[in-house]
């Protein structure tokens, strides 16, 4: 059995993607399982196309958030805090 691997930029243009895109999603840890060797960097098609079968999606983001399905109470991010006060107060 023959494995097939892609370097950075044989993958940067299969995906139409620049190199350093690459590069950043590896220091974030982020983007298809790759290795190193001997300080080279290789992409295995097999990952490749499992991290590609992981991206597939039947609606954006925005046509989700405009789904009827209701998503509950809405929260705020953070609780709300009562207001402080910094600093001296200027009494005249």
């Amino acid at each position: 059995m023959s494995t097939r691997h892609l370097n950075q930029k044989q993958l940067a243009e299969r995906w139409g993607i620049s190199p350093k895109t690459l590069e950043r999603w590896r220091w974030l840890g982020q983007g298809p399982k790759f290795l190193k060797l001997g300080g080279r960097i290789a992409y295995r098609l097999e990952d490749i196309e499992a991290y590609e079968q992981q991206q597939l999606r039947q609606v954006t983001g925005s046509a989700a958030a405009a789904s009827p399905t209701p998503t509950g109470p809405h929260r705020p991010a953070w609780p709300e805090q009562p207001a402080r006060r910094f600093g001296r107060s200027v009494h005249a």
